[in-house]
């Protein structure tokens, strides 16, 4: 069959299958609805972007080039070990929502805070680089909730607020139940910041303004047979004294209505400076 003859059928069969034949172009030849190629044409060429099929149809590369077109873009790393804030404190409190951390959270991104991340990204298939890139991060945030202020601040580290005005004059322990803190001033100079945590609602930490009426280095309560070392006694049987239970567990306890300290060497200072008939303001 000739090259003329197999036109014809084929723009036949198209009439008889619904198609219509399109009117002539400006060469005065008639234009098929299909594309048709006749033995012996020369192939088509390939079609690419500028053909109006848009993206992702440019010209296979020549034989033997196994280059690919594009390099895969790594993700965005965030934070790694030796950064500090507040985004690292937040990082820390949903690792330890997954059981990844089980320290601070600190602020700074410290070799304890690498490993876990490495660990849970080894976990879910991840690169484990150890250092919290935006796939990481994403992946964090679905399994965790957002962590409140004391999630952030559980095992101290908090700023203080300003201090109440009743603290600005003498020798003061400063104690802000608001900011969890311990300001000691003298003069109203702050000479040192530590974290404090409270009573229970049970048991509360009585507020007002009192005076250290004792000191007690060593001391055992009698009443729940617990050490209190560095005793500063001002209400009753409320002091401020080191707590190891507060150094272990943060802000997740309390206490039974003393001022507890979780740094032994900030007490031990405080311990050393504060006299019989210090004040002390307790407020909110």
């Amino acid at each position: 069959m000739g090259r003329a003859a197999i036109a014809v059928a084929v723009a036949g069969a198209a009439v008889l299958a619904g198609c219509t034949v399109q009117a002539p172009d400006g060469s005065g030849k008639s234009r098929s609805p299909v594309h048709i190629e006749l033995p012996g044409d020369t192939p088509s060429p390939p079609r690419t972007s500028a053909d109006g099929d848009g993206p992702g149809t440019t010209a296979p590369a020549p034989p033997g080039d196994d280059k690919p077109s594009a390099a895969a873009v790594p993700p965005r790393v965030l934070w790694s070990r030796g950064d500090t804030g507040r985004d690292v404190r937040e990082l820390q409190a949903r690792l330890r929502q997954v059981a990844w951390l089980f320290d601070g959270p600190t602020g700074t991104y410290d070799e304890s805070t690498q490993r876990a991340v490495s660990g849970f990204q080894g976990k879910r298939g991840l690169p484990r680089t150890g250092q919290t890139d935006t796939v990481t991060w994403r992946r964090l945030l679905r399994m965790t909730r957002e962590p409140g202020t004391w999630d952030l601040y559980l095992m101290g580290g908090q700023p203080a607020d300003p201090p109440d005005p009743r603290c600005r004059t003498g020798r003061v322990l400063c104690i802000d139940k608001t900011s969890r803190t311990l300001r000691w001033m003298i003069d109203g100079r702050t000479v040192s910041t530590t974290a404090v945590r409270f009573g229970s609602r049970g048991t509360p930490t009585r507020e007002g303004v009192f005076t250290v009426y004792w000191k007690s280095r060593d001391h055992v309560s009698t009443l729940y047979d617990s050490p209190m070392p560095y005793a500063m006694f001002f209400s009753g049987g409320q002091a401020v004294h080191y707590s190891p239970d507060f150094a272990a567990r943060g802000y997740a306890g309390a206490s039974h209505g003393c001022v507890n300290v979780r740094d032994e060497g900030a007490i031990a200072e405080l311990y050393a400076q504060v006299r019989d008939g210090d004040k002390v303001v307790v407020s909110w």
